[in-house]
């Protein structure tokens, strides 16, 4: 049995246990640090935020500055359509500068004769019975509708064919 003492005694290691102290400054630390994570993910939602409002509002504001000038693209139309805008003369230059300044911006007219009626984006003023249409169609365009983009700035305002 003396064999058993004169044999040194296994040492345990054992790492040092940390303070409560110690646990509570770790954990301040990491609440401190995802406080931190999640005001920045706040912030980076923040600028998203911002930004597609901005571009937003100016989408919103072209639409409502060519909302203006929609009764005199409305009037050209008629002029061009009674043969009043000669190609050459001073006013024929005028209307296509004011047309191509709305098609820079992305304003682009829809609605033609014959097109499919569309009450999404057409307004019937006038409906006439034919028996030549299956479906709903456009038999005359009394004010040409205006998209900017996919957002509708004015529905077309037509007459319309029905059949029986």
């Amino acid at each position: 049995m003396q064999e058993e003492s004169d044999k040194p005694a296994e040492e345990v290691v054992q790492e040092p246990q940390p303070t409560d102290e110690a646990v509570d400054e770790i954990d301040r630390e990491l609440e401190i640090f995802q406080d931190l994570q999640r005001l920045q993910a706040d912030f980076v939602n923040y600028k998203a935020r911002v930004e597609r409002d901005r571009g937003l509002e100016r989408q919103m504001a072209v639409a409502d500055t060519l909302r203006a000038f929609l009764p005199a693209l409305d009037d050209l139309d008629r002029a061009s359509a009674h043969g009043d805008l000669q190609e050459g003369t001073p006013m024929a230059a005028v209307a296509q500068k004011l047309r191509a300044a709305g098609e820079k911006l992305g304003l682009v007219a829809f609605g033609e004769k014959g097109e499919l009626f569309d009450p999404e984006i057409h307004e019937a003023l006038v409906k006439n019975v034919s028996e030549t249409v299956s479906a709903p169609t456009i038999a005359d365009v009394i004010e040409r509708g205006y998209k900017l983009g996919d957002r509708l700035v004015r529905p077309a305002k037509v007459a319309v064919f029905v059949s029986e």
